[in-house]
């Protein structure tokens, strides 16, 4: 059983997906302070200082805390545009200019054919 388990650890796709997830956690903090820290205050700045977390409905004796869902639905559009923007930058970036690779040498038969092509179309240019 422990052989197993260090099979299963070692392999490719788990070490893979854990530099992921750990990656992943790195890069969403950087996403979120660039949303918190960056864009939401220049949004805030252009709505006139509102701050949608204050608005709420009282109903009974609960509060329906809508201002709360409305940041949320700002925050998720906004890192979701960040994270396009950056994944496209970095997607172009990695770009590799596409090379045509070089046409295939001619086999030896190609090249004999060729050249009695070329003498062929040499004798009849003489003839002319």
């Amino acid at each position: 059983m422990w052989k197993e388990f260090k099979e299963f650890i070692s392999r490719g796709s788990v070490l893979d997906l854990a530099v992921a997830v750990v990656m992943g956690t790195a890069f969403g903090a950087i996403i979120n302070s660039l949303v918190n820290d960056v864009i939401m205050p220049i949004v805030g700045v252009l709505l006139g200082g509102l701050n949608f977390t204050s608005l709420a409905i009282t109903v009974g004796e609960s509060q329906i805390l809508y201002g709360n869902f409305i940041q949320a639905i700002l925050n998720f559009l906004i890192i979701a545009a960040s994270m396009f923007l950056v994944v496209k930058s970095a997607n172009s970036m990695m770009k590799k200019p596409e090379t045509t690779p070089p046409p295939p040498q001619p086999t030896a038969e190609e090249q004999l054919l060729t050249q009695i092509r070329d003498l062929l179309q040499e004798q009849t240019k003489k003839q002319r």
